[in-house]
């Protein structure tokens, strides 16, 4: 079942039925048409605390998007508030360009501190403009200057962020097109390691092997057709491209290869990033070293702040290479901070972790009555579930096809009980799972309680 992005839209933006507010006209009359989340989740927002948000019509909702990610302690943490507080109590700087201050360096010391010491040691930083594509951005610009090659590698369904540069990394057609042939060159497509839709028609191991087998030909092939690229971007877990995460053998072959061939690794961890998956960060998960790291929306505590971190022998670019107005917002290093020492101290990744299992077995015992639910996959609490049609014609490996409506259907009945949700994946056809990290046991099981009533009225509506 194929949907582009604009059908997909118009489809889910009929579904729902809250009766639109003064705010939410004013928003769609005067709002660019390219505003995407008010389509889907047609919310007006008034109130935010730990998991739940309040809108204007004094509804509730458990809030298992938490700003694609950014929002790791959830909504007006404590020590968030306390942080920006202080910034603001005691006259600090709010602008600073790239000028250093206590607040800035106390930000770089706390994050390489949570870094794998064997990539902190030689690891230098560079901050950027306040969305993750911009590290994106500079990351391109880096390994280019140090290798002297153009040629960079991506990954079926990865995304990289929307800017002209990062928008030639993306898997996802859709927002290409229109652009038609501007955007920037030099990117070849590789096929990622998607498990259950294995591009190979394999799965498992042997797809693992196929695949990386499959990247090094390319790579060593004096006829493979395609230049020796500067780096190769990946992202350990896939997440606007459906929840998809690279097997550990799979990324440690890849950085086995690039090593031998001398190419940068390039990994995207900006929604990824800060104990998400289970651990710190997701590439570790796979116990390797990479040479730059590109870190975003939880970094900045809620507020924008972007930074790439990189092996020490890239660092061949000029002064004034890459810089921006806003790299230098001391609140956002003050609750990054804030946030970087509490899920350290506190030990986040093991409580995301659990609370990820937990959801995961609430989800399989769902799967078990409704073949609905093709496949529930992720790390820790990133957690996506493939919508399928069970009566739909099978693929090679037994799979059935994507089902567009029915995720659309389970996304609107969650809204109705309180529970927002994104999609995302091939299709629009996965169901995506991102609480803060801070959720308790019982908020999850209140949460998968709320999707599993959500997921029989969908089944209905059939």
């Amino acid at each position: 079942m194929q949907a582009t992005a604009e059908q997909l839209n118009i489809e889910t933006e009929a579904l729902y039925s809250f009766e639109e507010n003064p705010l939410l006209q004013r928003q769609k009359q005067q709002e660019s048409n390219a505003r995407s989340y008010p389509r889907r989740i047609p919310l007006a927002l008034k109130r935010a605390r730990g998991i739940h948000v309040e809108d204007v019509e004094g509804r509730t909702f458990i809030d298992c998007l938490a700003g694609a990610g950014t929002l790791a302690l959830g909504h007006n943490h404590p020590v968030v508030v306390e942080a920006i507080h202080k910034v603001l109590a005691d006259e600090l700087p709010l602008h600073t360009l790239d000028l250093t201050t206590p607040v800035k360096d106390a930000f770089v010391q706390d994050l390489f501190a949570v870094l794998p010491p064997a990539f902190a040691q030689k690891a230098k930083i560079q901050f950027c403009g306040p969305t993750g594509t911009d590290a994106v951005e500079a990351a391109l610009k880096l390994v280019r200057t140090a290798t002297g090659r153009s040629n960079v590698l991506a990954f079926q369904g990865g995304y990289h962020g929307m800017s002209q540069g990062a928008l030639s990394l993306m898997g996802s057609l859709g927002p290409k097109k229109a652009l038609g042939g501007i955007l920037a060159n030099n990117v070849q497509f590789l096929p990622f390691p998607y498990d259950f839709r294995c591009p190979f028609g394999l799965g498992g191991q042997q797809g693992v092997e196929v695949g990386l087998r499959y990247i090094e030909n390319l790579l060593t092939d004096p006829e493979g057709g395609v230049l020796p690229p500067a780096a190769i971007i990946v992202e350990a877990v896939q997440g606007e491209g459906g929840v998809i995460p690279a097997q550990d053998a799979w990324l440690r072959g890849l950085r086995e290869i690039t090593a031998r061939q001398g190419i940068a690794l390039i990994i995207d961890e900006i929604q990824s990033g800060f104990a998400r998956t289970g651990r710190m960060f997701a590439f570790e998960h796979a116990s390797i070293v990479p040479d730059v790291v590109v870190l975003s929306k939880a970094i900045g505590g809620s507020l924008p702040l972007s930074v790439m971190v990189y092996q020490d022998w890239l660092d061949q670019w000029q002064p004034g290479a890459h810089a921006g107005t806003f790299r230098g917002n001391q609140m956002a290093m003050a609750a990054g901070s804030a946030v970087i020492r509490f899920l350290d101290q506190e030990n986040i990744p093991a409580h995301a972790a659990a609370m990820g299992q937990r959801l995961r077995s609430h989800l399989h015992s769902l799967q078990a009555d409704y073949p609905h639910l093709g496949d529930i996959r992720g790390r820790g609490l990133m957690l996506g579930v493939e919508v399928v049609d069970p009566s739909g014609t099978r693929d090679v490996l037994g799979h059935a096809p994507a089902f567009t409506k029915l995720a659309s259907f389970i996304q609107n009945e969650c809204l109705k009980r309180g529970l927002i949700l994104e999609l995302g994946g091939r299709h629009g056809c996965v169901v995506r799972f991102l609480p803060p990290l801070i959720i308790t046991a019982e908020q999850v099981d209140e949460v998968a309680e709320r999707f599993a009533a959500a997921l029989k009225a969908a089944v209905q509506r059939l």
